[in-house]
């Protein structure tokens, strides 16, 4: 009779236990092996590119400015960056113009869009529109994209693809160029 009365229990049990468990999309976010800034993506992104505009450079970041970007940039990113600053025979591109948007002048002022409308907070990558201008004797405005990814807790920069309306030499993206 106990016999009988547990095993008509069990799937009670069980049933009701599977409608209380949640669980998120991705149990593992993956990890970091470098320092990491606090924030959502848009947060990162927009610290980033602060901070570029703050110190500005001219084809691929030196060793010192590369280590005061690694808390922004994603391990892949880095280890790309770091690769191309080895190189001995740099191509022109990777030593002329801003690596980090479409033009080449580089932006004075960048705005990222809020990533408060994304409804997968699960997510592991995020794209954002970034709105970059740059002041002087003729201003210009474009738009290129950043691609966020998250290490462990981190949100990082892992690309910039350049989708403004000029080609950029080097390829559609941060990716491309460094690569070739």
């Amino acid at each position: 009779m106990k016999n009988i009365a547990f095993a008509a229990l069990l799937p009670a049990a069980l049933l009701l236990s599977a409608c209380t468990t949640v669980e998120p999309a991705y149990n593992d976010i993956g990890s970091r092996s470098g320092p990491c800034v606090e924030g959502g993506p848009d947060t990162v992104a927009q610290k980033f590119y602060d901070l570029r505009i703050q110190q500005p450079t001219q084809g691929l970041p030196d060793a010192q400015l590369l280590a005061k970007y690694r808390p922004y940039l994603s391990d892949s990113l880095y280890q790309k960056l770091l690769k191309a600053n080895a190189e001995t025979n740099k191509p022109a591109q990777l030593t002329q113009g801003d690596l980090f948007s479409s033009l080449a002048a580089g932006p004075t002022s960048a705005s990222v869009a809020d990533a408060s409308t994304i409804p997968n907070t699960d997510a592991r990558n995020i794209p954002l529109r970034v709105t970059l201008s740059r002041d002087g004797d003729k201003a210009v405005t474009w738009q290129d994209e950043v691609l966020m990814v998250r290490e462990g807790t981190c949100w990082t920069v892992d690309d910039v693809r350049y989708v403004a309306n000029w080609q950029r030499a080097g390829g559609g993206s941060l990716s491309q160029t460094l690569e070739k």
